[in-house]
């Protein structure tokens, strides 16, 4: 198939990349910067905001998938900009050109817009989906982790020293990248009708966050001592990292918001239904491998 997608240099999307081009897939990709020659991936240059770059990139494309999204930004308008506008620019140019499938990548935290903007903006981005006339599924990732993954450094950082500042006592569900983009390509093809999905490792009943953080620390090499932190002395540590790491801060006062919720595990009724997929990297494992990727890009 000739696949269209979106956000296919961060981590998600590079991966999804890479296991298309392996499967076959003819890639067609988004990017803002000049990329390496890849088999099977055509890089097409612009943006979300770059309408003509959108057309040539959905052209003829026999399914689009949306991975694009912000993760962090200063205020609501720019969640709302990179997430609500810039899937809406997504799914415009997929309508025109008559693509026959379309699958959006969203979020859990779209479950509970009211805990931060950013669930927020991927409540509206699913909003702007659901409306469309598109042959739509939405996928709703727990956690993701991975070999590539920048956003959970900080935990593996602090693991090494044998300690985790977690938010408040709850449970979570995490996926490994590699079964996310498995799980974003055997969609491409199956027709189970507009669908909202929340996919995970298998955990049964998700992780609590302490559980996770020592699975973290087995990872590493190293017993963890979890700390559960009221929300307060969140906020107050998401202020003082960005005093220190300014716009590169991890830990936001947005973030806080939806990191103090009690639980970001799946509904089991949104489960993907496990003829079409099934996760396949235990989570040890692949905890294990990320490790080692940090620590071979010497980041650990």
């Amino acid at each position: 198939m000739i696949l269209a997608i979106t956000g296919g240099t961060g981590f998600v999307g590079s991966r999804l990349i890479e296991l298309a081009a392996a499967a076959g897939h003819e890639v067609r990709a988004l990017t803002r910067r000049p990329q390496p020659d890849m088999p099977h991936v055509t890089w097409v240059p612009g943006a979300l905001d770059t309408p003509l770059a959108l057309a040539s990139l959905v052209r003829g494309a026999d399914a689009v998938i949306h991975v694009a999204g912000v993760v962090n930004a200063p205020d609501r308008a720019g969640f709302a900009a990179g997430n609500v506008a810039g899937t809406q620019a997504v799914v415009d140019a997929a309508t025109t050109a008559g693509v026959q499938r379309f699958i959006h990548v969203s979020s859990l935290a779209a479950r509970e817009p009211q805990l931060s903007d950013y669930g927020w903006s991927k409540a509206g981005a699913e909003h702007v989906v659901v409306a469309s006339t598109l042959n739509w599924t939405i996928v709703r990732p727990t956690a993701i982790y991975g070999p590539g993954d920048m956003e959970m450094r900080d935990m593996f950082r602090m693991a090494k020293f044998g300690l985790a500042l977690l938010p408040p006592p709850g449970r979570m569900s995490v996926i490994e990248v590699s079964d996310l983009a498995r799980l974003l390509l055997a969609l491409v093809a199956s027709n189970h009708g507009r669908l909202i999905l929340e996919a995970e490792d298998g955990a049964p009943g998700g992780w609590t966050h302490g559980d996770f953080a020592r699975a973290i620390g087995t990872a590493v090499g190293r017993p963890v001592l979890p700390l559960a932190l009221p929300k307060a002395i969140l906020s107050l540590a998401a202020r003082a990292d960005r005093l220190l790491r300014g716009p590169k801060a991890k830990l936001t006062a947005d973030r806080v918001g939806y990191l103090s919720h009690p639980d970001w595990t799946v509904d089991p009724a949104k489960r993907p239904d496990s003829t079409l997929w099934q996760a396949e990297v235990p989570t040890l494992q692949g905890l294990t491998e990320t490790a080692s990727w940090y620590r071979a890009k010497g980041l650990l």
